[in-house]
């Protein structure tokens, strides 16, 4: 079993269901939890109002969002809910809507699921696996595709090549690449309103294109949420985040690049070029 099913099971996975709106769709992801007492309709209320206050950052992909809030006492296991709309609703995304997956996860911390956001992020970043699972027709198929597509090892970014400038992975990062004059801090931030559920997705596909690049022993990357963000701010390079997180950030002395879909490897290479000046 991988880490993805091991937090679901069929009675956690609604396929084709019928949303109103954005609102809707979360109660009905949440309550997919709280049906197998995961998590209590306090926790799946916090998830709704997540959205209502930091925007739709939630969207981490075309058709994707990915619904949570902080742990709490609301959460009784960490579980996650797998909710498939016939119609696509809106949440808000102007690069993402509309939306017709919702995955909610309800966290008892922010460790045990670390495994799990990986395996999903590199699932829903191939695009023949994401198709398989939009034409599944059963609960048991849903977990047949990420059973086994989670133990498969990610392929290299979207085609990308390793840029000709790039350091090699004896050498690093070279300070004169981002054109600062200053010594990189070899530190990047992925950043949502938790730092335990869209920012792990960004991590995850960041990890995988430096591994490409042969940066990843040289370069730590951390998830953090917004708060913690402006603290650590000092010790990091740059910061990759969702438009709407990015709003609430301000001005942190370091480049902050947006990031509208957080699985696509290609984009976030792109960023990293830019900010590296490749």
């Amino acid at each position: 079993m991988s880490e993805v099913t091991d937090l679901l099971s069929p009675g956690r996975i609604s396929l084709d269901a019928t949303a109103t709106d954005w609102r809707d769709a979360i109660s009905q992801a949440g309550r997919l939890l709280e049906l197998e007492h995961a998590c209590t309709e306090e926790y799946t209320r916090s998830m709704i109002a997540n959205v209502e206050e930091k925007g739709p950052y939630i969207v981490v992909a075309p058709g994707f969002a990915f619904a949570h809030a902080r742990p709490s006492e609301a959460v009784r296991r960490t579980a996650m809910s797998w909710l498939r709309l016939q119609t696509p609703v809106p949440f808000g995304s102007p690069k993402n809507d509309p939306v017709s997956l919702v995955v909610a996860l309800a966290a008892t911390d922010a460790k045990t699921h670390l495994s799990a956001m990986k395996g999903l992020a590199r699932v829903l970043a191939n695009h023949d696996q994401r198709e398989a699972l939009e034409q599944a027709d059963s609960e048991q198929q849903i977990l047949d595709i990420l059973e086994r597509e989670t133990h498969q090892a990610p392929a290299s970014p979207e085609g990308r090549n390793k840029p000709e400038n790039a350091s090699t992975a004896q050498d690093g990062p070279n300070p004169q690449d981002r054109g600062t004059g200053t010594a990189p801090k070899n530190k990047i931030l992925t950043v949502c309103g938790n730092g335990l559920g869209t920012s792990l997705f960004l991590k995850n596909t960041l990890e995988q294109v430096l591994s490409h690049w042969g940066w990843a022993p040289f370069i730590t990357v951390e998830a953090t949420d917004t708060i913690s963000a402006k603290g650590k701010a000092k010790e990091a390079d740059l910061i990759l985040t969702s438009s709407e997180i990015s709003k609430t950030l301000g001005d942190l002395g370091i480049p902050v690049k947006v990031i509208e879909n957080f699985t696509s490897s290609s984009e976030i290479d792109r960023a990293l070029r830019d900010s590296y000046d490749i």
